[in-house]
């Protein structure tokens, strides 16, 4: 006699836990972890890409991942969306490596071409006159590390004081509240400053 076969509970969430489980797993050993400057730990900020979205809230659309991309850029061209909140780092056969990032508040926006100029790990910090006479109890300048605002990485826009670099704050990502820096995440800047490369052109739109 035919007998219809039980349903099997269970089986798509075990599934998807395991392909979780999968994801963080492959996430870690990729080198998602940034390692500190010498002396230093960062235990309490370590995470991979994947957790720290979640654990800050921070919206799916904004975790690192490759996407269909259509630019008459070249490739290794960093473009910056600003009303998108997304950084895109042009690769092969119209794709792109897209960041989420955060941008300048209410009056800081900006937009332009350059090159990037330099790229640092765990950058000091020199904060400009103009924000030392908003912000008087900024210091003159701040030593890189695990408390520096600039994060992990910092890439140099041209000549000017705008930087691409990290974050001590990765819930901020997807909102406005620089001074006109694009802040990504430390795994995400950590990312992109091994792929992008000196002189490669920086478009902010």
């Amino acid at each position: 006699m035919f007998k219809k076969s039980k349903p099997q509970k269970g089986i798509f969430s075990l599934f998807t836990s395991l392909a979780m489980a999968s994801i963080i797993s492959t996430s870690v050993s990729a080198g998602n972890i940034y390692p500190p400057p010498a002396g230093m730990g960062v235990s309490k900020h370590v995470s991979n890409n994947l957790t720290l979205h979640v654990k800050n809230n921070v919206p799916a659309r904004f975790i690192r991942q490759v996407v269909p991309y259509k630019t008459s850029q070249p490739v290794g061209t960093i473009i910056v969306n600003t009303s998108q909140r997304h950084l895109y780092l042009v690769l092969k056969n119209g794709y792109a490596m897209r960041y989420g990032i955060g941008v300048g508040r209410v009056g800081f926006t900006w937009s332009g071409t350059h090159k990037l100029t330099a790229k640092k790990k765990w950058p000091g910090w020199t904060p400009p006159a103009e924000m030392r006479k908003r912000q008087p109890e900024l210091p003159k300048y701040m030593k890189g590390g695990i408390d520096n605002p600039l994060g992990a990485r910092a890439l140099y826009i041209g000549s000017t004081l705008y930087r691409l670099h990290g974050t001590t704050e990765p819930w901020s990502i997807g909102k406005s509240v620089s001074s006109g820096c694009i802040r990504l995440t430390n795994q995400d800047v950590t990312d992109l400053y091994n792929r992008a490369r000196i002189g490669a052109k920086i478009v902010v739109i």
